[in-house]
């Protein structure tokens, strides 16, 4: 199988999903006053670490919000598989539902097919995380194909205030070609 990543600086493509009240949104839109925003790819209920993960993260978001970085999350869960994960999660933030293989691939996305009717019952994403800056521009992707393969939450936000600090004036990173 061949797969086409998504490179850094390109323009986020507008993908629209659906929130837990079933209204549709673009993905890559901001729904905030913030200038960025961090998208956040996730397996799906039928994954602990995701829950883990997203749980984490709660923890950063006044720290994202502090830099102007909006912090959403998205798989390919159906309504009711993100309601029934909701009762185990511990977020305010926006999660997404109703990522489709179409747009999982044009993200350049890992995709898996579920190992058993007890894990889920379609593909799903494998981790993945994009930031998005005030242009509309990938600033950060990390595309993982494994639920363990993930950037730590800490490291992730740190970098983030490094990077948003106007006195470092950090570029976009990995644009050679």
């Amino acid at each position: 199988m061949t797969s086409s990543k998504i490179s850094a600086a390109a323009v986020f493509p507008a993908l629209t999903v659906k929130d837990s009240a079933n209204n549709e949104v673009f993905l890559g839109q901001r729904n905030s006053d913030s200038s960025w925003k961090m998208v956040v790819i996730y397996r799906g209920k039928h994954c602990p670490i995701c829950t883990k993960y997203l749980n984490q993260l709660e923890d950063y978001k006044q720290r994202l919000a502090e830099i102007n970085v909006e912090l959403v999350a998205v798989s390919a869960d159906s309504a009711k598989q993100l309601q029934e994960h909701q009762q185990k999660l511990s977020v305010s933030y926006p999660l997404y539902y109703g990522l489709n293989v179409e747009q999982m691939q044009s993200l350049g996305l890992y995709i898996s097919e579920p190992r058993s009717e007890q894990e889920t019952d379609h593909p799903f994403a494998e981790p993945a995380l994009f930031v998005i800056n005030g242009e509309g521009r990938i600033q950060i992707v990390d595309i993982a194909n494994a639920p363990f393969s993930r950037p730590a939450p800490e490291t992730l936000v740190s970098g983030l205030e490094f990077i948003r600090d106007p006195a470092n004036d950090y570029p976009i990173r990995g644009t050679y070609c």
